[in-house]
């Protein structure tokens, strides 16, 4: 599948993989920052932002995706950084893939199978139950939202996916009906059968429950050379609590000075 994609910089690739109901443009104000010593790729990921959508909805398929679009740049060795569902991508494809990348950061996910979660879930029924032929413009769309969306920093995650389809009519980038056809896919764990000995850090926000201590065990077995830091007042959106903290951490673990 041929990803969009956006590109900053140039130097050693660095590609960043967004999470669930993102696309790449959340990760653009660090990406300007690395691109100061990187050439950085942030490709919108399958069913979201701009990329191509399809009813396969999974992480091996995202896992081939990502090395057809390596293979499509020839980018030779790169870092790759995936937050959540991106990190679960990246994370298999490291896994299965290991010779073709020098190093991986995975924010704030473990390689395990999550429970289901109602949030995931309340966001898509809300997103599926806005009519776009009675609403005509993004303030609308947001009161409608904020009936199950309260939290207004969510409610803006979600409206970054909102686009003018026609002049008068909008709609959603992402592919809701693979998407909500196929969480259990997302909650899933990495199932690739292999060990990625090379660097590896896992940030955890702090406020966040997506790495737990009885998660440590299984990210040991699979990246043994794995570093595990935190960032207290961090939630699940580490990047967007902690902007400054957790670039001084990509730094830090890829030998620079670009944050």
């Amino acid at each position: 599948m041929k990803l969009f994609y956006r590109h900053f910089g140039e130097g050693k690739p660095l590609i960043i993989l967004h999470g669930l109901f993102g696309l790449s443009d959340n990760w653009v104000t660090h990406s300007k920052r690395l691109a100061e010593q990187f050439s950085v790729y942030l490709p919108d990921l399958r069913n979201h932002g701009q990329s191509p959508h399809s009813p396969t909805f999974n992480y091996a398929a995202m896992a081939d995706d990502l090395h057809e679009f390596i293979e499509e740049h020839q980018l030779k060795s790169p870092v790759i950084i995936g937050h959540s569902m991106g990190g679960k991508v990246a994370m298999w494809f490291a896994l299965e893939y290991p010779e073709l990348l020098e190093k991986l950061i995975v924010v704030d996910i473990s390689p395990v199978k999550y429970p289901d979660r109602d949030a995931h879930f309340d966001i898509i029924s809300a997103m599926m139950s806005v009519d776009f032929n009675t609403v005509h413009s993004r303030e609308e769309v947001s009161i409608l939202l904020n009936q199950s969306i309260p939290h207004p920093g969510t409610r803006l995650f979600i409206l970054k996916n909102l686009y003018r389809k026609t002049k008068n009519t909008f709609d959603w980038r992402l592919n809701l009906d693979a998407i909500s056809s196929n969480m259990d896919m997302i909650f899933a764990g990495v199932e690739v059968n292999n060990v990625f000995i090379k660097p590896v850090l896992f940030i955890k926000g702090g406020k966040s429950d997506y790495i737990k201590n009885e998660h440590l065990p299984v990210i040991k077995k699979l990246f043994p050379a794995a570093i595990i830091t935190t960032i207290p007042e961090a939630g699940h959106w580490v990047h967007v609590d902690a902007p400054d903290e957790i670039c001084r951490l990509f730094s830090q673990f890829l030998g620079t000075s670009a944050c």
